[in-house]
């Protein structure tokens, strides 16, 4: 099978640089095509991805720490290890309760992530 030229199979977590979000927030744009992208996103204790929505289908793994999460007016606290699923245009967002890691999955990509 072949590949495409400009898109990168393996991915090394050093080569790419964090992007500021928002205060205690930061983001690793990892890999992405058209249909689909993955990110990681940086959490200090206390900061907040605030409430929003989109059209694209987004799951969430949460690589490490403890995150309470509002999907719809819902709230769970999850924690390392466990995920969301988000379908599209369905208000989300959460607060970090003990600083961590979430890797985002978002299909089709999010155009307003790249630069």
């Amino acid at each position: 099978m072949k590949t495409q030229e400009t898109v990168n199979v393996f991915i090394e977590n050093d080569d790419i640089e964090w992007e500021f979000v928002d205060k205690g927030v930061r983001r690793k744009i990892m890999a992405y095509d058209d249909r689909l992208m993955i990110v990681k996103v940086d959490f200090e204790t206390g900061a907040i991805g605030t409430l929003h929505n989109h059209h694209h289908t987004q799951i969430t793994h949460i690589a490490s720490g403890v995150f309470e999460v509002e999907i719809d007016g819902s709230k769970k606290v999850l924690k390392s290890n466990d995920a969301f699923f988000v379908p599209t245009y369905l208000m989300h967002g959460v607060v970090c309760l003990e600083a961590g890691v979430l890797i985002d999955v978002f299909s089709p990509k999010r155009d307003d992530f790249v630069k």
